[in-house]
């Protein structure tokens, strides 16, 4: 027999997902959420890592996307300053690409459409004087620099779901949806967690799955839709530091495309995306040799030092769920989100599409779509509520970074900027009560310490050293195989594979 009722169940742990469990479970909602894997497991953790508002999206006349993309940067530059931070972009001019004009008026509408407050505005760089035109090659003389922002994109969900489970809501990772049937005005759905079963009931379904979204409605759900997906991948690749400077870059193909360069993890630079119809491949992405090459010489084209296939130290790849608006291209398919309600019975709401700028108005938009199905729930209230540990001011990051190497002096200085960078007020939490290094346990490498594992095994549904090291953190670029395998043993060793359900 089912043994709970939620009033919303969701069925997906990305951005979305975790988004709307959070919102709901802040309204006064009973909130279930199953994800299948690992939180941000799939295309959260794959992005290129921007809050931003889609310069590019201009050229398609994506007015409306752009300005609430623009406005919610600012809104979750506050309510997260832990783990999104400005950063300026900066867009060589390319006599064989777009005109100069044409850029710097698409610029005046970038910095007028969302009404910045915090974000300075566009400006024109010498790049014969300017640092930024140190890497690039002789002939670029002249750029724009405008203002985007920067996100950790797993931390993001994984404080999400954090945060909704703080506010009553129940996660469970490594559970899979195998069956959800309507009965009368509610759902039953089964659920597998590594082999155990478990059927609940929830008044409203959420399919939240991403690329699986549309599977989950016609296997899982047995329904018939005409509404899809349009699965395309976005690679990425990731080479030694390329330039020294934290701005990031914008650069233009002939293609009609554009890649951005930006600063990584300290000792590396991120150059992506592509976009590639993923046609209905389901399984795990990769980033092929012929997008690594695309990308190198794309790259190529604006930094003075040829990028080689030897300089690529790590590669990965997310399947984009965009809306299947039969666009011509992979680029032009629309970024927008689409929310289907399916009320022909128990209510199922099903997620299309969505860029992780906008998840929180998604969100939103979601519980507006259900709300005459919750006359108890309260209002929207995330527009000024801080993610876990985000309860500073949006410029207070140096500040507490001095404050938490005052107090524990032992730490090295990339480790404290790391700890600020990725759990922002809770560092403090966690580190609560050591006076020497030692008092943080065994450590890992690359400053990962017992203490901080504790802490995302106890607090973050961490269950593997993947969780840890490629979503949780992203130490795995600084980690060897072996720390990575000591790591996964001391994990075995604790039990802590055995956390992998919810974090009580």
């Amino acid at each position: 027999m089912p043994d709970t009722m939620f009033d919303i169940f969701v069925i997906g742990g990305g951005v979305n997902g975790c988004g709307i469990a959070r919102d709901a479970s802040g309204r006064g909602l009973h909130v279930g959420l199953a994800e299948m894997n690992d939180l941000a497991s799939a295309t959260s953790s794959a992005s290129t890592k921007l809050f931003h508002g889609g310069l590019r999206y201009l050229e398609y006349y994506k007015f409306r996307l752009v300005r609430e993309a623009l406005i919610e940067r600012e809104v979750l530059l506050r309510n997260m300053p832990h783990i999104s931070w400005p950063m300026r972009f900066v867009l060589p001019l390319h006599k064989d690409m777009r005109p100069a004009w044409l850029i710097r008026l698409g610029l005046f509408m970038y910095d007028h459409l969302g009404g910045r407050k915090i974000l300075p505005g566009t400006a024109t760089l010498d790049l014969t004087k300017d640092e930024a035109g140190k890497p690039l090659k002789p002939f670029l003389k002249k750029a724009f620099e405008y203002s985007d922002c920067w996100v950790q994109d797993s931390r993001l969900v994984v404080l999400n779901a954090v945060d909704a489970q703080a506010r009553g809501a129940e996660i469970m990772t490594r559970t899979k949806v195998i069956a959800a049937k309507r009965r009368g005005d509610h759902w039953e759905v089964e659920l597998d967690t590594d082999g155990e079963y478990r059927m609940i009931r929830t008044r409203v379904l959420v399919n939240a799955a991403g690329p699986w979204v549309a599977q989950v409605v016609q296997e899982t759900l047995k329904l018939d839709t005409r509404e899809g997906v349009r699965l395309v991948r976005g690679s990425h690749i990731v080479i030694r530091k390329k330039f020294a400077h934290d701005r990031a870059y914008f650069f233009q193909g002939s293609d009609n495309r554009i890649i951005f360069a930006i600063p990584y993890e300290g000792e590396f630079t991120l150059i992506g995306t592509t976009d590639h119809d993923q046609g209905e491949d389901l399984s795990k992405p990769v980033c092929t040799e012929e997008e690594a090459d695309y990308l190198r010489g794309f790259a190529s084209e604006y930094f003075s030092e040829e990028i080689n296939p030897e300089d690529i130290v790590w590669t990965y790849s997310g399947t984009r769920p965009l809306y299947d608006d039969h666009a011509s291209s992979a680029t032009e398919a629309t970024r927008d989100y689409v929310l289907s309600l399916n009320e022909d019975g128990a209510p199922l709401l099903s997620v299309f599409g969505g860029k992780i700028t906008t998840y929180r108005k998604l969100a939103e938009a979601a519980l507006a779509k259900l709300d005459t199905h919750f006359k108890q729930a309260t209002g929207p209230w995330t527009a000024t509520a801080a993610l876990p540990g985000g309860d500073f001011a949006h410029d207070g990051a140096p500040r507490l970074l001095a404050a938490l190497k005052a107090d524990y002096p032992f730490l090295t200085p990339e480790t404290a900027q790391r700890l600020i960078r990725t759990y922002g007020t809770d560092a403090a939490i966690m580190l609560d009560g050591a006076k020497a290094a030692t008092d943080l346990g065994e450590g890992f490498g690359a400053g990962l310490t017992e203490t901080e594992v504790n802490w995302l095994c106890e607090h973050e549904f961490a269950a593997t050293s993947e969780d840890i090291l490629w979503r949780r953190t992203k130490l795995g670029l600084h980690f060897t195989p072996e720390q990575a395998k000591q790591l996964e043993s001391w994990l075995d060793k604790q039990n802590r594979h055995e956390n992998i359900k919810k974090v009580s």
